[in-house]
């Protein structure tokens, strides 16, 4: 019997760019005996800093070091060479700041699953990375499930600003702040969406779009049974099935060159009466379930009740 390989290698994935502190941060990570207990374990590094790692502090030298600078042999067939001659049965990746997350996720073997991602950012030049390369900053916090802001100064730094433009990108994403003085202090600052989730329906204002949607993708059980009522643009498509139609809002999370449409799938009998680009207000109910335009479990608008309208003032929704 074949078995699933997908989860076979976990990888536990540290993004950031050139001295951010990643390196530090693994190091000490490998040196633990907590997570360095006698597995082999693959390091491989996608850029090299200033700082550079001790092999021999690692207990029972079971790491294996490998570099791979040039994109081009970031690929399935070298990744899996490089595992195979090492004999490691985990990977620890040190990905390079430069490079998109979807390259990698498109280079990754099948079998390579990302267990844990995590983003390592110089407080120092953050706000500078966010204001010429937000695609790229975008790109690797909206991965990761922490983002450690390091050599943060408290008393100079605002962390309400930091914390603002994470919130932009990802409101799972857990927030720390290794300090100048080599203190950690986790962000605490609340954070509640524009609109009451606990309400058994929920009217969303066009300005909140985003937000929302972002959140229902993230966390789509604690919608289900809701009562929905937005306003957004109608996509159809002739293999979409009979009574099916999208329904959502183009969305841009840092540029003109990310906008995507966000869309949900939504069931009304009288679907055909719509066309592709017609603006409606929409009211109907969110159940949770395996639908065909997902391909697998998600959100579906049960319409009760469509408007034609105009389009908002704002046609993009943004975060902001």
């Amino acid at each position: 019997m074949q078995m699933n390989q997908m989860e076979d290698v976990p990888v536990y994935l540290f993004v950031g760019f050139l001295e951010s502190g990643k390196t530090k941060f693994i190091q000490e990570t490998l040196e633990d005996a907590r997570f360095n207990n006698g597995e082999k374990t693959l390091l491989l590094l996608c850029e090299e800093g200033e700082e550079e790692y001790d092999l021999s502090r690692y207990p029972g030298n079971n790491v294996t070091m490998h570099v791979i600078e040039d994109k081009e042999d970031f690929n399935e067939e070298n990744l899996r060479a490089v595992l195979k001659k090492s004999g490691a049965t985990r990977v620890v990746l040190e990905y390079n700041g430069m490079w998109t997350i979807q390259e990698m996720f498109d280079a990754l073997p099948m079998e390579w699953a990302v267990y844990q991602a995590m983003c390592f950012v110089d407080s120092n030049t953050f706000l500078s990375y966010n204001a010429n390369m937000r695609g790229l900053v975008v790109d690797k916090i909206n991965v990761s499930e922490l983002v450690v802001f390091n050599r943060f100064a408290v008393g100079e730094m605002d962390q309400v600003e930091f914390h603002k433009i994470v919130r932009g990108i990802s409101r799972r994403t857990q927030i720390a702040y290794e300090t100048t003085d080599g203190e950690v202090a986790y962000d605490d600052i609340e954070d509640p969406l524009p609109f009451d989730v606990e309400a058994p329906e929920i009217d969303l204002k066009d300005e909140d779009f985003a937000l929302w949607y972002r959140d229902i993708m993230e966390e789509p059980e604690k919608y289900h049974g809701k009562i929905m009522t937005f306003r957004g643009v109608v996509a159809l498509d002739p293999q979409f099935p009979k009574g099916v139609f999208a329904v959502g809002r183009h969305v841009m999370t840092c540029c003109v060159d990310d906008i995507q449409y966000c869309w949900l799938a939504a069931e009304w009998n009288k679907a055909s009466l719509f066309e592709t680009r017609q603006w409606v207000r929409v009211r109907g109910k969110i159940c949770v379930q395996k639908h065909k335009l997902y391909r697998g479990k998600g959100p579906v608008l049960q319409v009760q009740e469509v408007i034609l309208t105009d389009a908002p003032e704002q046609e993009v929704a943004t975060f902001y």
